[in-house]
């Protein structure tokens, strides 16, 4: 079972181009099926051993410890990949997860932040200092480009066009796109180019770390905890955060859904939608405070 597990999470990382965080994340999910099945079974059987009804009791497991909904469907859609790939390669009749139904679960609406929060916490690094100047650059063009964390640090220094004002992005599955850069965001990125220090002198990485090598995620989100809360707001706010941001401000200001799929890259329209919730609620609050007859009486 472990062998063929890692055969899987190798198929992922090679012939699907699933990102290090994706390959982790299936790890995980199916080492909580290993374990349960240790624990509960008292064996790790073979692929073509495991029952739809051991993976019914996975299930019932998984609600006994009250993951949320999410959780749940997420391990199982991660079940079902792994032995539709067992059934390629000939490891199993069928796939034994097919018969499972997935629990629904609602969309909670994003945690975004509104702008006068963005402005607020984009003018906490201190621009008298290199890393304030990293920070500022980082900052801007996460919220600018709405990129997900992973895209912000695999950003090179050639990646920033700057007679187009874009960013070259290598986002999910490798897919490449180009993402509009705001006037302040460019400002920053040019003022941190002139006093980046790179290890070695043709390092590629934009975003560089006090050791002159390329940042990580877990660094940036280090450096995000620190202004949070250096500007006062909500911990719970997370690089992402700032990409749902991005989106409901765009929204909020007038643009197209389709324009703003494009800009994260979304594979489907139906992943962007989730943000016209958010600024539908928008205009509904404002609504309510601004027209004489929308109040309840």
């Amino acid at each position: 079972m472990d062998e063929t597990i890692d055969r899987f999470l190798q198929f992922l990382s090679v012939e699907r181009n699933c990102s290090p965080q994706t390959v982790r994340g299936y790890a995980n999910d199916l080492g909580s099926l290993t374990d349960f099945l240790d624990d509960r079974v008292g064996a790790r059987p073979q692929p073509a051993a495991i029952t739809t009804q051991h993976l019914r009791r996975f299930v019932e497991y998984l609600h006994d410890c009250e993951y949320a909904r999410t959780t749940i469907a997420r391990r199982l859609a991660c079940v079902r990949s792994f032995f539709r790939y067992c059934q390629r390669e000939q490891l199993v009749e069928g796939n034994p997860a097919k018969a499972l139904r997935t629990p629904r679960a609602g969309r909670k609406l994003p945690h975004y932040l509104t702008t006068e929060e963005v402005d607020t916490l984009l003018s906490t690094p201190n621009a008298m200092t290199v890393d304030g100047q990293r920070d500022r650059a980082l900052l801007e063009t996460l919220y600018s480009a709405g990129l997900r964390v992973s895209e912000l640090v695999g950003l090179d220094v050639d990646s920033w066009d700057v007679g187009r004002g874009v960013v070259r992005v290598l986002g999910k599955g490798n897919k490449e796109r180009l993402a509009p850069i705001g006037s302040h965001a460019a400002v920053a990125i040019d003022r941190y180019l002139a006093v980046r220090q790179p290890r070695q002198e043709h390092d590629p990485a934009l975003f560089l770390n006090n050791r002159g090598t390329r940042l990580s995620d877990r660094s940036v989100r280090r450096l995000l905890a620190k202004h949070l809360e250096a500007a006062g707001l909500s911990a719970k706010t997370s690089p992402h955060t700032l990409r749902h941001s991005f989106a409901t401000h765009l929204l909020d200001g007038g643009a197209d859904l389709r324009s703003v799929q494009e800009m994260l890259g979304h594979a489907s329209l139906t992943t962007t939608q989730i943000y016209t919730h958010v600024s539908a609620r928008r205009l509904r609050e404002t609504y309510e405070a601004a027209h004489p007859h929308a109040r309840r009486a």
